[in-house]
């Protein structure tokens, strides 16, 4: 009885953390509900605050279809957030290796100077990166969209701060059994830091999906558009179809859920530092 008595107290102190628990996730949820539901009911119904889906989620589509580049931009930010996030990958890991397994006085210092960089805001950048890739003639193409964003001061950190839990001795008796450095890289370090490549891919992935000043500023065709850029076209202009828009913005996330939900496990393994 006395067992009984103490688990129900337990339950009834509980109630409250569970109400709570049940507000927070309904209020992180909603956004996303609201979503699915606007993309499904008309203009009207949207400025209105219908809550309810609707019946217009294809009429929505048609009119997004025969108003924007739908398919185009989708291609062209996939094919972006894919190869930035491949060589973001490749080259912000080798230099957080880098920085860690070989470091010195000098690495060091050198280090510190680029995390200074993290202070210096994207928008100070932007018309000398333009005047830049203008004279490089990288405009409207994937390498101008990539090259500012493929090795980033916070992603070098973030690999040189788990690449500190990787143990050297496995280096050490892999350069006995004569593994060049290289080797050693690409057999035993990538594969031992699976965690923290998810959760890198993970954070570049919706950077690079998400990413809209830069786009804007070195994109002027309509051919090199992405989703971002045509979000903000449905937005311009004197009456703006609010079922259309959050047709589009669905089509714009539903990339972005899928990555996360499918690397969630690995992206809080590597956010923690986690190593198998």
């Amino acid at each position: 009885m006395t067992k009984q008595k103490s688990k129900s107290m337990i339950q009834r102190r509980l109630i409250p953390t569970y109400i709570f628990l049940g507000i927070v996730s309904f209020i992180s949820v909603f956004p996303l509900y609201w979503m699915i539901s606007a993309a499904t009911n008309t203009s009207t119904d949207v400025s209105r605050g219908r809550l309810l889906p609707g019946t217009h989620f294809m009429e929505n589509f048609k009119n997004l279809m025969s108003q924007q580049p739908l398919w185009r931009a989708l291609g062209n930010s996939f094919l972006y957030a894919i190869l930035t996030t491949v060589l973001c990958l490749l080259v912000c890991s080798i230099a957080g290796y880098g920085f860690e397994i070989y470091h010195d006085k000098w690495k060091d210092r050198l280090f510190s100077i680029l995390l200074l960089a993290m202070m210096i805001p994207q928008v100070a950048t932007m018309v000398p990166l333009f005047q830049m890739f203008s004279k490089a003639k990288l405009l409207n193409t994937a390498v101008g969209f990539m090259l500012p964003i493929i090795s980033t001061p916070f992603m070098i950190m973030m690999f040189r701060q788990n690449a500190r839990a990787f143990p050297v001795d496995i280096i050490e008796a892999a350069r006995i059994d004569g593994l060049s450095e290289v080797q050693i890289f690409f057999r035993m370090f990538i594969p031992t830091m699976k965690s923290t490549y998810a959760a890198a891919a993970v954070i570049t992935f919706m950077n690079a999906w998400n990413a809209y000043l830069w786009p804007k500023v070195i994109m002027s065709d309509n051919r090199a558009m992405t989703m971002p850029m045509l979000i903000a076209n449905l937005i311009t202009g004197y009456k703006t179809d609010y079922g259309m828009l959050m047709c589009g913005v669905l089509f714009c996330s539903i990339p972005t859920m899928i990555v996360f939900f499918v690397l969630q496990k690995q992206f809080a393994e590597g956010i923690t530092g986690a190593v198998k």
